[in-house]
């Protein structure tokens, strides 16, 4: 289900996102172009198009922008966040001073194309899943300082969130394990160390990790690389209460295979490509001084 932007950030999510704007303002450095040609009480209205059909996702976005460019501003949305819409549809207006307009339109762009591209990747991900009962999962392969609104934009694209920091869940590794020792160790080392402890999910490769990860108890279980007759068997291996998640190589040609492994299909696939392979949406700016 699709949370609203204010209700998604947590105080967390958005003092990350306000520095993720601020910093992207300081890329640009001051807007000399405009600071040249305009006075300050210059004023300019925008209008944000889109420009091909697409789900429109980040206007709230521009709020934000403005907000950490301290600048008096009106915003009005022309269409509800998440929806869909046809190519050359305009789906806000803005006024604002001529300089920091100019200054904001490509920070305004960047996040909403990034994010509209992300949904629109997610939604056709999700459905291939139609019917499956089977649950899209993101990564954390996002851009860096971009976490928490490329998995906004996922949700709302229909998607489900992994772990949005290191934090939410304990997920166990090939690395963490080798360093332990064993899965047994590593879980039982964890336990130990957190009281209560996070749930635990275990990256495993084999169906020797499988049935250890089941002995231990673990929360979820990713059955990561693992195809065909290997990864029926694995999954038929879990017992119920405990998740199962499939992992590695997914794709639109093969999601729903993976999705349909039976007889027992998994709880949850996870799929990168959501966020480190989508193609930003097209959007535009148009303006025009008040």
């Amino acid at each position: 289900m699709f949370t609203p932007w204010n209700a998604f950030f947590s105080p967390e999510g958005r003092h990350l996102l306000l520095k993720s704007i601020a910093l992207a303002l300081e890329e640009d450095g001051p807007e000399l172009t405009a600071m040249g040609i305009f006075p300050p009480s210059s004023l300019m209205h925008a209008a944000i198009r889109a420009k091909e059909d697409t789900l429109v996702v980040g206007l709230p976005i521009i709020d934000e922008v403005f907000t950490v460019l301290e600048t008096p501003y009106t915003c009005q949305t022309l269409v509800q966040e998440a929806v869909a819409v046809r190519a050359m549809t305009n789906v806000a207006l803005i006024t604002a001073p001529a300089v920091a307009m100019l200054k904001a339109e490509r920070v305004i762009l960047n996040y909403v194309c990034r994010l509209s591209g992300i949904a629109n990747l997610t939604a056709r991900y999700v459905r291939e899943l139609e019917g499956t009962g089977v649950r899209l999962l993101d990564t954390r392969k996002t851009t860096p300082c971009l976490r928490w609104v490329e998995k906004y934009a996922v949700q709302a694209g229909g998607g489900t969130n992994h772990r949005k920091n290191l934090t939410e869940m304990l997920m166990l590794k090939d690395n963490h394990i080798d360093a332990a020792g064993s899965i047994t160790v590593a879980v039982t080392k964890l336990r130990e160390r957190y009281q209560p402890c996070p749930p635990i999910e275990v990256e495993c490769r084999t169906l020797e990790h499988v049935r250890e990860a089941i002995a231990a108890k673990v929360d979820r279980i990713m059955m990561d690389n693992m195809s065909g007759e290997v990864l029926a068997r694995a999954l038929s291996l879990v017992p119920p209460g405990v998740e199962t998640e499939v992992s590695g190589g997914v794709c639109l040609e093969n999601i729903r295979a993976l999705a349909c492994t039976e007889p027992r299909r998994p709880d949850f696939i996870s799929v990168g490509r959501l966020t480190h392979s989508a193609t930003a949406a097209d959007f535009s700016m148009t303006l025009e001084r008040a």
